[in-house]
Parts: structure tokens; sequence; C-alpha cells
């Protein structure tokens, strides 16, 4: 009796809990036809999911090319997501920075990262889009940025100081006379740039010059998915947690100590920044570890990608060292052999080397631009949804055949010559430093570190692989925060200096330039 008098009841709850999970199935994976077409997906509701698991970065490439839909509608669960894979849609997307805005996304992407308290995620948060104008922490935190890595006195002065360091790892590095030295490439790589770039920046009491906060760092970067992502990431993230706690104390007391105060125009700038909002000390340090990850993650990838393709493509060694040669002046001081590279003039001179550093990016980038739909909009012919998340990863562009030829796929060093400029699309179609109002405002100074670790590398070292040929190691744990792919595995490399180079002296600077090395349509009209 009792179970026949609740049986209206029972049959009212679940009918309820049926329509309450009907319209919000319906608000989460409904399509309206208005919006750009739906990607196909193998499992209604998690194929995506899936297939992002399994081919990570290349499943965007692997729709765009299976759909040809110059954009399209991913449903995902909990979010609604848009691909845009042409490049002039990609220019519509920059020109309505506003409602398609990226300043909200990266906010929470700091707050979560960094472990932010909540006093700072409000200070962050306020007018977090510039929609009220040009004030507020995340407006004048990019105005900042900005001015300590435009071309011009501040940047060389970082610039000089990360070469000297370069030049103190390569004097390290190689070994006396006819003897040879064994290194994990991308170890080395890691750990000379993570000491040159963190010096350079937050200057003489630099923080990562303890070890022991160097591997913390690294130990914090490469567990951000967990962070991000996991169930209760105080549990699953643990590890990674406790290495970001112990790098923010670090920076807590370089604070305390002034150390900012001799830092880099950079640090100084985002630092007074902070101060101005009444940002609290534990939120400074707990955010230079999330900016930490903007200056060092891809710069070590990158000149790994360059040293290993540049010394297994047929002939190009050759190539570039003759460049590189030619730039280098020779003089006798107190009887020593000494040369003196400067990679002002390097950039001026060496058009292969900056072509396939060029092409590196275009063939190891993955980078992806992500941006909030900040209210119904129309993106050309196509509605996008408020609350959407809409993505222009660059691989789609750089995978592009129809764009780069026939061998988009290859390695092709020469491409970004000024003489195969016919031949290769608008420089828009290079993604590897975004663009629009977002395009990465450290590529001049990443640029410079590149090329004069591996511009002295070459000019000094000779380097095989201990396995007796190269290889290109795999890519599938490439971190959620990376532009570039990073390598599964290192690189045993045998390094002995270069034949006929035993006894010089090496002196690296770097001249006042005049001219910058513009990879991307929004540096045309740039000078230093």
């Amino acid at each position: 009796m009792s179970s026949s008098a609740n049986d209206p009841i029972l049959i009212f709850i679940l009918t309820g809990v049926v329509t309450l999970t009907y319209f919000a199935t319906r608000k989460m994976f409904g399509h309206d036809s208005r919006e750009p077409p739906l990607a196909p997906q193998s499992i209604p509701i998690i194929g995506h999911i899936l297939g992002l698991s399994r081919s990570k970065f290349n499943y965007y490439v692997d729709l765009s090319q299976q759909t040809g839909f110059s954009i399209f509608t991913m449903s995902l669960p909990g979010q609604k997501m848009y691909v845009v894979t042409k490049p002039e849609l990609i220019q519509t997307v920059q020109k309505q920075h506003k409602i398609l805005a990226f300043p909200p996304i990266e906010a929470k992407f700091a707050s979560t990262v960094c472990g932010a308290s909540l006093e700072a995620q409000k200070i962050l948060g306020k007018n977090v889009n510039g929609d009220e104008g040009d004030f507020g922490l995340s407006m004048e935190s990019y105005t900042a940025m900005r001015a300590g890595l435009k071309p011009g006195s501040e940047l060389d002065d970082m610039n000089r100081v990360m070469i000297q360091e370069i030049a103190k790892s390569l004097d390290l590095l190689q070994p006396t006379k006819s003897e040879s030295r064994t290194v994990g490439m991308y170890t080395w790589l890691r750990d000379a740039i993570t000491t040159a770039t963190t010096r350079s920046v937050y200057g003489p009491m630099n923080p990562y010059d303890d070890k022991a906060i160097a591997d913390a760092f690294w130990e914090f970067e490469g567990g951000l998915m967990s962070i991000l992502v996991g169930f209760l990431p105080s549990i699953t993230a643990r590890k990674p947690i406790a290495a970001r706690t112990k790098v923010a104390k670090s920076f807590e007391e370089y604070y305390k100590a002034g150390g900012v105060e001799k830092a880099s125009a950079l640090a100084r700038y985002r630092y007074q920044a902070e101060i101005d909002h009444n940002v609290p000390l534990e939120d400074i340090a707990r955010y230079e570890v999330g900016g930490s990850i903007a200056v060092l993650v891809n710069t070590a990838p990158a000149a790994f990608w360059s040293l290993l393709l540049l010394h297994s493509h047929p002939g190009l060694l050759d190539d570039i060292r003759r460049e590189i040669d030619a730039c280098t002046k020779t003089t006798i001081q107190n009887g020593s052999t000494v040369k003196t590279l400067d990679i002002t003039t390097l950039k001026e001179n060496c058009p292969l080397l900056l072509s396939s550093y060029q092409e590196v990016l275009r063939y190891r980038s993955m980078g992806t631009s992500i941006r909030e739909v900040m209210e119904d909009t129309y993106l050309d012919q196509w509605l996008l949804k408020k609350g959407a998340m809409l993505q222009m990863p660059s691989r789609i562009i750089h995978q592009d055949a129809s764009l780069w030829g026939s061998n988009v796929n290859d390695f092709n060093p020469r491409r970004f010559l000024p003489e195969e400029k016919q031949n290769r699309p608008r420089d828009v179609c290079f993604r590897a430093f975004g663009g629009g109002k977002t395009l990465c405002p450290g590529r001049h100074f990443a640029t410079n570190e590149i090329l004069a670790v591996v511009a002295v590398f070459i000019a000094r070292l000779d380097m095989k692989p201990v396995g007796g040929h190269w290889r290109l190691p795999t890519t599938a744990n490439t971190n959620v925060a990376a532009v570039v792919m990073e390598p599964d595995d290192d690189i045993e490399v045998e390094i002995k200096t270069r034949q006929g180079f035993e006894d010089v002296k090496w002196d690296i600077n770097l001249n006042k330039s005049e001219k910058i090395f513009a990879m991307v349509t929004e540096d045309s009209g740039e000078t230093e």
C-alpha cells in the first residue's frame, strides 16, 4: 500500500529528472543550424574527447582535413567549441578582440594554474577584458609586458645578459682539445636556457639560480594538466602543486629582499602593475610562477628541434656553418685566436639560418589561440553563441597543403628564404607566435636566444648521436601550455670541439640593431 501510494510521486520525480536532463543535454549539445557545421565524431558525446586524448594536437588537423570546413563546431561535455581553420577567417576573428576575447580565458587559466587567492582573482577579474577602458590589472599587465619586451634598449639589456650566460654554458660544455663529452641534448639545452633566461629577466638575485627551485619549476610544468583538469587536484596533483608552492615561496623571498629592483625592465614593470593594484605579495609570487611558463617553456624545445633538424638534414649544417663563419671576425689578442660573433650581424647576414629557424617553428609548433565568445555574434555567415570557446590551432594552418604545397609535411629549410616568397603563402599563414592583439610579446627575445644558442653551438662544436643515427623523438606528452612540441625522450649526443677550432677563444655580443627579424605581418612596420 505504501509503495502504491508513492507511485505518483515517484513518477513525478522521474518525469522531472528526465525533463531536466533533456533540456540540460539540449543546451549542452544542441546545435543551431546557423552555427558552424558540426564536426563528426565516432562516438556520440565522447568521440571528440577520445580523439583529443588519442591524437592530441593532430586531432584538429585530422578533423579539418576530413571536413574541409573553414570553421566547424565541436560539442564537448560541458563546453561548445568552434574551430577556425582558414587564415582569412582568423584575421576576422582578430579584429573582433572584444567580443571574441582572450583576457578572460587567460585570467581563469592564471588563477587556476598559479593557485591565486580569491582576493587576487577578484583584482585580476576587474575590467578583465578592458571593456571599460585600458585600466585594471589585466590590461595594465599586458601593457607592462609589451613595454618590457619591445625592441629597444631595455630588450637589448636583457639580450646581452642572456647571450653572455649562453656563452658561459657553452664554455663549460666544450671539451678540451681532442676529448669528447656525452650529454642529453634536450637536458643540456633546457638547463642552459633556464639559467640564461631567468638571469636576464630576474637579475643577480634570480631565484632559479638555486637548482632545487629550477627543478621544482619543471616538476610543476610537467603536471599542469593534472592541476587544470584533474579531479580533486589537491590530491591528484599533489606533487606539482607542492613544487609550485616551493617556487612561489622562493619568489616571495626574492621580492622581500629587493631582488626585483635589480631585475630587467620586464620584471620591474610586471611587479609594479601588481603593486599598483594591491595584489598581496604571496599572490604576486604565485603569478610570477605562471609568468615563468611564458618565458621558459617554449624556448628549449625550439632550440632542440633547430639543432636536431640542422644536424640531421643532409648538407644543411655545412651550408649554415658557412653563413655563420662569414659573420665571424677573427683577431689575435695576446697571442690567442679570438673569434667574435655578433648576434645582430648574424640576423642580418644569415638568411638560410633564419629560414631554417622559421621552418622549424612551422614544422614543430602546435599552439592554439583561444577566445571566449562574450556575446552572441556572427563570424562571416556563422552564428557564434555566448559562452562558447573558439580555437585557432596553428598546426591546421601550418599543415595545410593548399597553402604550403605538396611538401607541407616535410622539413624544408629553404622555404622561408627571400627568393622563395612567391612559393609560400602570405605571412599571416605563419602562426607560431599567434597574431593580432595576442601576438606573443616575447617573440624578439625568444628569437635572439634561440639563434644565439644554435649559431654559437654550431660554430664551436661538432655533435653526433650516440646511437649512430639521428631520430625524431615522439611528442605525445607535450605540455598543455606549450606552443612548440616537447620531445618525449632525450637524445644522447657526443660533443667535440669543432675541428680546427681547438685553441680558439670566443667573444659573443649583441650590438644595437636598427632592423628586426620580421617573421609576422605585425612586425613589418616595427624598427628597433
